[in-house]
């Protein structure tokens, strides 16, 4: 507060939303060191009671290609687009991956954080930002993971050849995290009052999964059910990002407006949904 010989003027002043669209961007920028600390903080306390640390960046998705190897590639003979098994299951799993970190971590802010909420003031936006930016450092990791699979399965002999979509990757990771933050702000904001169902959301993401193109490509998919799994936003985004990196993939303009549309549309209305819950959410959970 400054002093003058008329009146005090304040810094800063906190008072409740005056409407639904009262959304105040301007403070999450004003609390941005905030932000970057929690960025820090997730990132660390994940990890630092582990036997193994960041190493489990790696250990979960080669496992998981590893078992989709075998159940899906060497068992059902399902077809992989002509790719090496083992580099198609990894490039679907490392783009859902970050997806499903964002919005299952995203779905549990209110309840995670209740103690903290209800001390101090901050923008609450801040916290389950601060999920999706410290989610892309093992994105990132994944993806070295990814590159260096890329590297070996070429100099063995195999075609794995970069295309211009590669160009789209800054775009596919934004798209992934609105919809991740946004299917997470509602999920975490409907949980205040119907507990239940945060107990659905991990099983629920798992379900999802297979309802895009990491199991089977789109090319293989019976047309009768094309757009059925055409209608989840990752579709597009895997199929993006599988054919930018390896060369196979069915990439449309439109596949990939409906999933950058549907992003914004989500992000919009959790936004809107976890600022109205924000304000009396203490009293519910």
């Amino acid at each position: 507060m400054t002093q003058s010989n008329e009146s005090p003027r304040w810094d800063l002043i906190i008072k409740g939303q005056t409407s639904l669209f009262d959304l105040r961007f301007a403070d999450v920028w004003h609390y941005r060191d905030l932000l970057w600390m929690f960025v820090k903080r997730d990132f660390v306390s994940f990890y630092k009671q582990t036997v193994l640390g960041p190493l489990w960046f790696f250990i979960q998705p080669i496992l998981a290609t590893l078992v989709f190897t075998f159940v899906f590639g060497e068992l059902a003979k399902i077809s992989t687009d002509g790719l090496p098994q083992q580099l198609f299951y990894l490039s679907g799993i490392t783009a859902w991956n970050y997806f499903a970190d964002c919005l299952t971590k995203t779905s549990t802010v209110f309840k995670d954080n209740v103690n903290l909420f209800g001390k101090v003031y901050f923008p609450r936006l801040i916290m389950p930002m601060s999920i999706v930016i410290s989610n892309l450092v093992r994105f990132g990791v994944q993806m070295l993971l990814l590159v260096a699979a890329m590297a070996f399965f070429a100099l063995r002999g195999f075609d794995v050849q970069p295309t211009w979509a590669l160009a789209l990757f800054p775009l596919l990771v934004l798209i992934m995290a609105l919809l991740g933050l946004g299917c997470g702000l509602i999920i975490t904001a409907v949980t205040t009052k119907y507990k239940d169902l945060s107990f659905l959301v991990t099983f629920g993401v798992q379900l999802a999964m297979y309802a895009t193109t990491v199991i089977i490509p789109l090319s293989a998919t019976p047309e009768q059910y094309k757009k059925y799994i055409l209608l989840n936003p990752m579709t597009g985004i895997i199929e993006a990002f599988r054919f930018g990196f390896l060369g196979k993939g069915t990439v449309t303009v439109e596949s990939l407006g409906y999933s950058a549309l549907f992003a914004v549309v989500v992000l919009f209305m959790g936004v809107l949904i976890f600022n109205r819950t924000e304000k009396n959410f203490v009293d519910t959970i």
